[in-house]
């Protein structure tokens, strides 16, 4: 199957001369949640857009085809971003696919192993700094300025272009726009490309109306919240953990635009809805992801609106499970072994 910028091409900015660097991302399945449809009940429908099934198991790879493919026709000599994780990985892996370097400064000790290892099997360059991840944007972005390596964060515009397809995939799988749109904000790029992408299909005719969008922030890294930026974020939520979002005008815009919201969740709701997902849907996603579901049910709870009767829900995941595997098992049983006979088996199963 062919990537995203050979599926959209005539609604995204290359033409026949752009070289595209592609790993077939895109095409990530929109799935159906019966427990959490059947928790908000009157009929409406749950769907998760999984897009940890991307190449590099994260929604990024959507605007890293299009960034790095941009980058290859303007002859870069190299790309570099800061990163909380899923970035540094997507980022790697297509400067892999390019044949260029890859630089990456990231906050030392916060970024999850799965993503961390991503990164430096990729080849790239990883640089650790003893700060936050906006902190290290400020570094990269004058790296990125002075040096000529073009930056591969959501500044760059081609990154936003390139993950408002996800809006086109889930109105073409539905048929329609969904009602309403759950999704995690951190650095509030996703967010904000996936408004766009139903922007575009609205003024383009291919539907008639679009979702209302719903960020949900980790609350103790909620800066679009709380109005200002957070100096040190913190929550278990390492994808989201960005205290001033280099997509904050976007986000709002978004939110405005769509008669949305922007919320915070705690750390407790969001390792709940984890939880839901991995036990009740069968779906693992890394801990960030599961913000939009804790909002979906922190909103439902509180009895708030959140479609008609009849109406349908998506929440972005936005990366897999095992991106982050020690949050996976973290306060979890591992049984001992057993001996390796037909009587203990059937004794530890309960038989």
């Amino acid at each position: 199957m062919a990537g995203l910028i050979e599926r959209y091409r005539d609604r995204l900015p290359v033409d026949l001369e752009t070289p595209v660097i592609s790993l077939e991302e895109g095409s990530t399945p929109l799935i159906p949640a019966p427990a959490l449809s059947k928790i908000l009940g009157e009929e409406r429908s749950v769907f998760l857009k999984f897009e940890g099934l991307n190449p590099t198991c994260s929604f990024k790879d959507r605007g890293m085809t299009l960034a790095v493919s941009k980058a290859m026709e303007s002859e870069c000599r190299g790309v570099i971003c800061a990163s909380t994780g899923n970035t540094s990985a997507a980022a790697a892996a297509y400067a892999a696919r390019a044949g260029v370097p890859c630089y990456v400064v990231l906050p030392a000790g916060k970024v999850a192993a799965g993503k961390l290892a991503q990164a430096l099997v990729h080849g790239a360059k990883v640089i650790p700094i003893e700060g936050n991840f906006d902190q290290a944007l400020q570094l990269v972005v004058e790296i990125a300025e002075k040096e000529g390596i073009t930056l591969v964060n959501s500044l760059n515009p081609y990154r936003i272009e390139g993950q408002k397809t996800v809006a086109f995939e889930i109105v073409d799988a539905l048929g329609a726009a969904p009602n309403t749109h759950f999704l995690p904000v951190g650095n509030a790029g996703n967010i904000t490309a996936t408004w766009r992408g139903y922007r575009q299909y609205h003024e383009e005719g291919v539907i008639h109306s679009a979702p209302r969008m719903f960020g949900c922030q980790a609350a103790g890294a909620a800066p679009i919240v709380h109005g200002k930026p957070i100096e040190n974020p913190e929550t278990i939520a390492t994808a989201i953990r960005i205290g001033n979002p280099a997509s904050w005008q976007g986000a709002t815009t978004a939110i405005k635009e769509s008669e949305g919201e922007i919320s915070a969740v705690s750390d407790e709701q969001i390792l709940e809805a984890y939880a839901h997902l991995a036990a009740k849907e069968g779906v693992f996603c890394e801990p960030a992801s599961a913000a939009s579901v804790a909002g979906l049910l922190a909103r439902h709870r509180a009895g708030l609106e959140i479609c008609p009767q009849g109406g349908v829900v998506v929440c972005t995941l936005t990366g897999h499970g095992l991106k982050d595997p020690e949050r996976a098992i973290a306060g979890l049983d591992i049984p001992p072994p057993v001996s390796s006979d037909l009587d203990s088996l059937r004794q530890r199963m309960g038989l």
